[in-house]
């Protein structure tokens, strides 16, 4: 009997495309070049012991904040800039060199950047990129004299935040990620196609270009700003100070064109097309950076070897959605018991006692606890992608990595049928009753049993925040997946009385984000005092040691 193992035919090698061929190389060098860094370079070091004070600070503020996790450096540069440009440097003048240095030692000693290893030289890169947007910003304030103040916040929060973005990415991107999307750019410039007729031919390039940044690398809108600054300033870094006052003077109109392209119409349509792409390249560029020279030559070898990593990948990648999961559940419990669930507490007894009507505790217990275990069931319950997800991720790498299995069938990007008017108020109708419906039926349990009416609104606070909470964390465990599940009567009746509470959530979320208070006691009253005693602090450890040199 034959071993059903064995190959009676040898397998013709699948001759590989110049783009998966780049991969694999700038892979290999990567891997193979040597560290040129100098020991005598003079670098960045700071106290370790301070260093964890500075540590923990950060853990704290990240926790009454919630952000995602690729997004914490970025975030903690914007604040650096906007405490040290806009309150410090109201009362006194502002100097790039300097905020440079304090931004740089305030990032390692928060362990955003590794200490002792950031080069002194970085100090005068970095003021380079501040001093521009420093002149921006003045340029821009002194065209929008006449503005009224809100305006003014919101430019100086735009320019900042693009600033934040250039800082950021000058701390340093893999260059493999570069060539990834360089890769995938071409990839979809030539296979995503627009009707003939479509009014947005012309934002084609540009609209692929920042979906790739937005679905691959996570992009947020202050990142996505930056890439659209710069599409609409081409020579921006060697902008003189005529430049960049030209650019003050229409800061409003710069402004609104790139909130359009953020905004696009095409937006949608890509991310569908985007986001399938970036699990084809994530997981292609992980398989070849386990072993490029084993996986090169498996092509000719072992045929079968390649889908067997990319599954082994895959599985890895799973994995690693879930418990990314769990810490994002786990940061979003904290977030919102320190946030929300000590201060409905604290507002729930008063406001029961003012009403003069008698304190429920098992109510007051159920609102503590709910949050929590609405998040924990939601992500318990949240699937790993299945077996024929990964074979048709297997697929798509091999329509990048092989000649003979590239598409031919261009992506045809089809606008939506417009809607009437009226039809779309019936719809926005339905969907108001919809979501008075839902929250109706909620209250009717509430009361039945016991919950009076302070409670009942903390509850329904609560359910909204978490709601929207639990779709968002859920959202990264489910970027691998790129077959959509199947619709059923469930599903429906699900997604219909339950995504109107999910976009109350969202509004929700996004109010309360702006007047929290423990955040603003932290970034307003503790932070810049907290700064200087860290200062203090450093200087003192290095007084001592320089003392204790001296004795020895």
């Amino acid at each position: 009997m034959l071993n059903p193992t064995l190959n009676t035919k040898a397998e013709k090698p699948q001759e590989i495309t110049e783009n998966a061929k780049k991969l694999f190389q700038v892979v290999y060098n990567e891997e193979n070049e040597k560290s040129d860094d100098d020991d005598d370079t003079p670098r960045l070091k700071v106290s370790e012991l301070i260093s964890k004070v500075a540590f923990y600070y950060e853990k704290i503020r990240n926790s009454v904040d919630y952000k995602e996790e690729h997004l914490l450096r970025k975030n903690a540069v914007l604040r650096i800039l906007k405490r040290q440009i806009v309150i410090e440097g109201s009362i006194q003048e502002i100097k790039s060199v300097e905020i440079s240095k304090h931004l740089l030692v305030e990032l390692i000693r928060a362990a955003y950047l590794q200490n002792n290893v950031i080069p002194e030289a970085k100090i005068g890169e970095v003021a380079e990129i501040i001093d521009r947007y420093v002149k921006l910003r003045q340029y821009s304030l002194a065209h929008l004299a006449r503005k009224d103040s809100d305006l003014k916040t919101e430019i100086v929060r735009f320019i900042l935040g693009i600033a934040a973005s250039e800082v950021e990415e000058s701390l340093g991107r893999k260059r493999i990620d570069n060539v990834v999307i360089n890769e995938m750019y071409e990839t979809l410039l030539s296979r995503v196609k627009l009707p003939e007729d479509s009014p947005y031919l012309s934002d084609k390039e540009i609209q692929i270009y920042t979906g790739i940044h937005r679905n691959y690398l996570k992009f947020d809108n202050d990142m996505m700003g930056l890439i659209l600054f710069r599409y609409y300033n081409g020579n921006w870094k060697s902008f003189d100070d005529k430049d960049i006052e030209k650019v003050g003077a229409n800061i409003l109109e710069l402004r609104q064109a790139i909130l359009d392209q953020i905004n696009h119409p095409l937006v949608g349509h890509l991310n569908r097309v985007i986001s399938r792409y970036s699990v084809y390249f994530g997981v292609l560029k992980e398989v070849i950076e386990d072993n490029p020279v084993a996986i090169y030559n498996n092509f000719k070898n072992d045929p079968k070897a390649f889908p067997r990593d990319i599954k082994k990948i895959c599985n890895k990648k799973y994995n690693a959605a879930r418990s990314k999961l769990w810490r994002a559940a786990q940061r979003s419990i904290i977030y919102i018991f320190l946030t929300k669930s000590i201060f409905a507490v604290a507002l729930e007894v008063p406001a029961t006692q003012f009403l003069g009507e008698p304190l429920n505790m098992y109510a007051l217990t159920v609102n503590v606890a709910f949050p929590a275990a609405l998040l924990f069931i939601m992500v318990l319950f949240t699937s790993l992608p299945s077996e024929s997800n990964t074979q048709k991720i297997i697929e798509g790498i091999n329509t990048l990595v092989f000649v003979d299995s590239q598409k031919k069938e261009p992506i045809t990007l089809r606008p939506s049928g417009k809607r009437s008017a009226a039809m779309n108020s019936i719809f926005g109708l339905l969907y108001i009753v919809t979501f008075l419906v839902s929250v109706g039926f909620i209250v009717w349990i509430l009361d039945k049993i016991g919950f009076n009416f302070v409670s009942i609104t903390i509850f329904l606070f609560f359910l909204l925040f978490v709601s929207f909470f639990a779709i968002r964390i859920r959202k990264n465990a489910h970027e691998m997946i790129i077959i959509q599940s199947k619709e059923n009567l469930f599903s429906f009746l699900a997604d219909f009385f339950y995504i109107p509470i999910v976009a109350a959530g969202k509004w929700l979320s996004e109010k309360f984000s702006r007047i929290n208070v423990f955040v603003f006691a932290l970034d307003f009253i503790i932070e810049a005092p907290f700064k200087i005693f860290v200062e203090i602090a450093e200087e003192w450890t290095k007084y001592v040691k320089e003392r204790r040199d001296q004795i020895v």
